[in-house]
Formats: structure tokens, C-alpha cells, sequence
């Protein structure tokens, strides 16, 4: 297997991995702020999402694109951590809306109704394509990869 194929294969599995540790913040905030504490569903679902999203972040900059310089607070000059944070939280959004409308399609273009098809549409279709989104977003608005300069001779013509 080429080293490319490898390196991807990787960054692929990294990510996978964060993504079921985000997840499972999202799902334990969601419940833990429902239950104990009692918010209304919505306001619980936004915390949520924001600590899906921080646990992403972290284990993404750590693990899978830290030689991207994702664990050192930037990706270069003038890129800090809180920008790159903004612009990973605004492509998981964008994963979401990709889910919601999966959801819409389904229940209101297609007219599917079920509590299966809903399923099919938000947590599966819907799920599939928003994490495909959420991996190039991270990959190439996040954590991009930096290209090394070209190394230059400094002797001048004789």
C-alpha cells in the first residue's frame, strides 16, 4: 500500500475515532442537561452541540492533524487556535444543516412519515453525508496542510 494511501487511511481512522468521542459528549451533555438538569430540549441540544464540538476539536488538533500543527495553537501567521475553532464550528453546522435537510427531503419533499424513515433520512443518509462534509471541512478549512517551501540554492551565477 502506497505511503499516500496509508497517511490517509490514518487520518481517515483519527478522525473516526474523535468523531465517536464527540459524539458520545454530545449524546451524554444532551441527556445529562435534560435530565439532572433539567433545560428545555433545545437549550440542551445547543450546549451539547458546543461540547461535541470542543471534544472534536481537542482530539482532532491532537491526534490525527497534530503534524499540521493542530496541537500548537496555529496553522501560521495570524491563525489561532479561536479562528480555527470558529471555522470548525461553522463546518459541523454546516454537517448538521446537511442532516436537517436530509431530514426535510424525506419527511416533506418525499412525504415519508415514519419513525424509519426519519432514521433513514437524518441518522443515516443524513449522517453519511455530513460526516463526508465534516472530514474535507476539517482537513481543508481547519487543520490544512501546510506545503513544505522548496528549497532554493543561495549561490548566485558565475
Amino acid at each position: 500500500m502506497p505511503a499516500r494511501a496509508r497517511g490517509f487511511g490514518a487520518e481517515l481512522g483519527g478522525f473516526a475515532a474523535v468523531g465517536v468521542f464527540a459524539f458520545a459528549a454530545d449524546v451524554g451533555a444532551f441527556l445529562w442537561l435534560r435530565g439532572p438538569m433539567g433545560l428545555d430540549p433545545l437549550a440542551a441540544k445547543a450546549v451539547s452541540f458546543v461540547a461535541g464540538c470542543s471534544v472534536a476539536y481537542a482530539g482532532n488538533a491532537l491526534g490525527p492533524y497534530r503534524p499540521r500543527g493542530g496541537g500548537e495553537g496555529g496553522a501560521g501567521p495570524g491563525t489561532g487556535w479561536w479562528r480555527r475553532f470558529g471555522i470548525f464550528v461553522l463546518v459541523n453546522v454546516a454537517g448538521a444543516a446537511v442532516q436537517l435537510a436530509c431530514l426535510w427531503i424525506s419527511r416533506y419533499g418525499l412525504g415519508r412519515t415514519s419513525v424509519r424513515a426519519d432514521l433513514v433520512a437524518g441518522a443515516g443518509v443524513g449522517m453519511a453525508l455530513a460526516t463526508a462534509l465534516r472530514f474535507w471541512g476539517t482537513r481543508t478549512l481547519v487543520f490544512r496542510a501546510t506545503r513544505t517551501p522548496t528549497r532554493t540554492s543561495t549561490r548566485t551565477p558565475t
